[in-house]
């Protein structure tokens, strides 16, 4: 058997989404995954991490300190961070120290933590983005496509966008459906000027107005993840759905974008360069 080509750390990896990347990258030849990172303090800390995601233990226990392979150079190296906001920073500090590539699938974050990001893309490539689904992030293109060849119509069209998410779920709306209404806007902003996000809808609020886009959040169980963007126009309309059945995709998607950042320059990266649909001109 041919050795990994790719040495992976997934920080976060007693989280949901940590356990599913470690148990799809230890069932990939490509990839060697050499540590699972959590806080300090962790009641997890110790515990196999290909057991922690169902697997039959590998021999990594799951550490609270970054492991030695960060420091020491070489190719084929990246981090995954499905973690909390209040540990992305940290992690980013020890990937630029270590010049290591990353990629950040934490939702949630502030916008200081957006710059910080930023100015870590000077120094390492980083690929963030709201959704690590391919499937999300090719409906996104899709919506710019509709968007771009419907506002002219005569009466316009309304957008509306739904999310919905497992009752644990603590931001709303979705990063990923305040992403899916930013690029609409974009478009319509060609032609209507400012666009106001209107974040649901209670009382006399009066006409809709045809510079709105309408944000809907819905938390039931434990839906990993579902959003529809409604196009809704004078005798019809159109819907864009994108459903997760599992975190499995999520997880999927992180893992291909940190194979993508192999050999790549420093920069801040998204998930339609991954898919090759990125509108980055140079």
């Amino acid at each position: 058997m041919p050795a990994a080509s790719l040495r992976l750390v997934v920080h976060g990896a007693a989280g949901r989404m940590g356990r599913r990347v470690v148990a799809l990258a230890c069932e990939d030849a490509a990839i060697e995954t050499v540590a699972g990172v959590e806080y300090e303090g962790n009641s997890l800390l110790g515990t196999d991490v290909a057991a922690l995601a169902g697997l039959a233990p590998r021999g990594i226990a799951l550490q609270s300190q970054w492991p030695q392979w960060v420091a020491d150079g070489g190719p084929g190296r990246a981090v995954i961070d499905f973690s909390l906001p209040t540990a992305v920073d940290g992690c980013v500090e020890h990937c630029v120290k270590a010049d290591v590539p990353l990629v950040v699938a934490t939702t949630g974050l502030e916008p200081e933590q957006h710059e910080t990001l930023r100015m870590a893309s000077r120094t390492i490539p980083i690929c963030w983005a709201p959704s690590m689904s391919l499937t999300v992030n090719l409906t996104m293109r899709l919506a710019q496509q509709v968007t771009a060849a419907l506002k002219d119509i005569p009466g316009g069209i309304d957008v509306e966008i739904i999310e919905r998410h497992h009752r644990f779920k603590e931001d709303a709306p979705s990063g990923t459906a305040l992403k899916f209404g930013d690029l609409i806007a974009k478009e319509l902003q060609k032609d209507r000027g400012e666009i106001r996000h209107v974040h649901g809808r209670e009382g006399k609020t009066g006409r809709r107005s045809a510079t709105e886009i309408g944000y809907h959040a819905v938390r039931v169980g434990d839906n990993p993840g579902e959003h529809t963007i409604v196009f809704g126009l004078l005798g019809e309309k159109i819907e864009l759905n994108v459903a997760a059945s599992s975190r499995d995709c999520y997880a999927t998607g992180a893992i291909a974008a940190a194979k993508w950042l192999q050999g790549k320059p420093p920069g801040l990266y998204d998930m339609f360069d991954v898919l090759g649909m990125s509108e980055r001109v140079g």
